[in-house]
């Protein structure tokens, strides 16, 4: 089974979707390498993808599938943290929970923010390790 690390990040009551092509959003992360930690993967994919840096992160859970395992993470950012798409992401975009159900997404992607948030869109406090 792959593993893959997830980052759900928040800023203002939206959360950061990327679109790697072929007009699909998903939540940043990639595979974790050999023998690098989850949280790792995590701040190495979210930087690769967005240019962010220096993310406080929170483990949540894990969520698998027949294939993958993803790690999943949660950030909370500042007001001035501005994602720019960079490696193999054409864009970035913020959007509001409640609007992931009606965008084409991968199906990790929108059941970790249906599990995460619901019908409740309010900020999940993430789980300190």
């Amino acid at each position: 089974m792959k593993e893959r690390a997830t980052v759900v990040c928040w800023q203002r009551g939206r959360i950061l979707l990327v679109e790697r092509g072929r007009a699909r959003w998903s939540l940043p992360g990639g595979t974790i390498r050999r023998a690098e930690a989850p949280a790792d993967a995590a701040l190495r994919e979210l930087n690769e993808e967005t240019t962010l840096e220096g993310c406080e992160l929170g483990y949540l859970f894990q969520f698998g599938g027949l294939n993958k395992r993803h790690h999943v993470f949660f950030s909370v950012l500042h007001d001035d943290a501005r994602p720019v798409p960079s490696n193999e992401i054409l864009r970035c975009r913020w959007f509001r929970p409640q609007k992931v159900s009606t965008l084409i997404t991968s199906v990790p992607t929108r059941e970790i923010v249906n599990l995460l948030f619901g019908h409740d869109v309010q900020r999940p406090a993430p789980v300190r390790a």
